[in-house]
């Protein structure tokens, strides 16, 4: 379906999401361009989720407006429904059908003619390396060929917008990587791409603007690289010998850069320095003095892990889900 309406993919303008007394989107704007991936990056529980719902038409809105290709979440949900692909945490595969079946049974949900809906089916085995297991039934793949299934799955009506909620949690190292390549494919055809995730080296890699959620509000903007530079600088590490010294470095690093991080798992403590290399020397004289031993000391650029804590004052990973992810309506 096309819509053919100019404008952005994605507009949102003031969306809040109550579920009784839990707040779990906070007045979200957002604006995404066509023909782009957006990473919106943020911990469960920081209303990625909900938000993925009400702009697929799953939830509505306790506030504010949101339309997609000019559609409206509310007024226009059977039409948006038409104009969108979805592929949530959630793999949505029948294990008896073959993957070519599977395919071809989505397609005659979109409505499509048999014929239409093998061509269509069997293009999306080959663009999702999934040719050798086509003829065999869905039960027997692995988790990453499923995955790559469920995305196919959702690209069978040819949206103009495709939804991925964290379409990677769970994968190997190889399979992410493998649904990382059709993901960049997807969006050099052409296909807006809305990607949520809780990995930041995903978000680096895949989106061309990413936008920080925390709280169940949008906190940070831009580019990786115009993310990074919000941090200033280089970021300084160190690991500290005595789990019992790591509140002491933290406090001597906190003379050097604002709000150092502290690692209890690994004994890092690490801090942004607008000073940069030149003031190693001078930390580790503090850190002498303090009777601090180091086990190792590095200085590298920014992170996306370094923007998200200087951002949000914690990392990355979170404890509970949201509203939305717990499938309150």
């Amino acid at each position: 379906m096309t819509t053919g309406t100019a404008g952005p993919a994605i507009l949102v303008r003031g969306l809040t999401k109550s579920f009784g007394n839990v707040v779990a989107l906070r007045g979200v704007d957002l604006e995404v361009e066509r023909g782009v991936v957006f990473g919106l990056l943020g911990p469960n529980g920081a209303g990625k989720t909900t938000l993925v719902r009400i702009l697929t038409t799953l939830q509505r809105p306790t506030s504010g407006s949101a339309t997609i290709v000019g559609l409206d979440v509310v007024r226009d949900a059977s039409r948006l429904r038409r104009a969108i692909g979805v592929a949530g945490q959630s793999v949505a595969v029948d294990d008896q059908l073959t993957g070519l079946e599977n395919l071809e049974v989505v397609g005659r949900f979109h409505h499509l003619g048999g014929a239409e809906a093998k061509r269509r089916a069997r293009a999306l085995i080959e663009r999702f390396d999934l040719v050798e297991a086509a003829g065999r039934r869905a039960v027997t793949y692995s988790g990453g060929m499923r995955r790559r299934l469920d995305v196919a799955a959702s690209l069978v009506g040819e949206p103009e917008v495709l939804f991925l909620d964290e379409p990677t949690t769970g994968l190997d190292p190889r399979s992410r990587l493998s649904l990382w390549v059709a993901i960049e494919e997807l969006a050099r055809s052409g296909t807006t791409v809305l990607l949520t995730t809780q990995y930041l080296e995903e978000a680096d890699r895949l989106a061309s603007r990413i936008a920080v959620v925390d709280h169940g509000q949008v906190i940070a903007e831009g580019t990786a690289a115009e993310l990074k530079g919000r941090v200033g600088g280089s970021v300084l590490v160190v690991q500290v010998a005595d789990r019992s010294r790591l509140d002491a470095a933290r406090e001597v690093l906190g003379r050097y850069g604002a709000n150092p991080h502290v690692d209890e798992s690994t004994l890092d403590v690490s801090v942004p320095m607008s000073a940069g290399a030149g003031a190693i020397a001078e930390v580790v004289r503090a850190l002498d003095a303090g009777d601090i031993a180091v086990s190792n000391l590095t200085l590298h650029q920014p992170s996306l892990d370094d923007v998200f804590f200087a951002l949000t004052g914690h990392a990355s990973e979170a404890e509970t889900p949201d509203a939305g992810e717990r499938g309150e309506k």
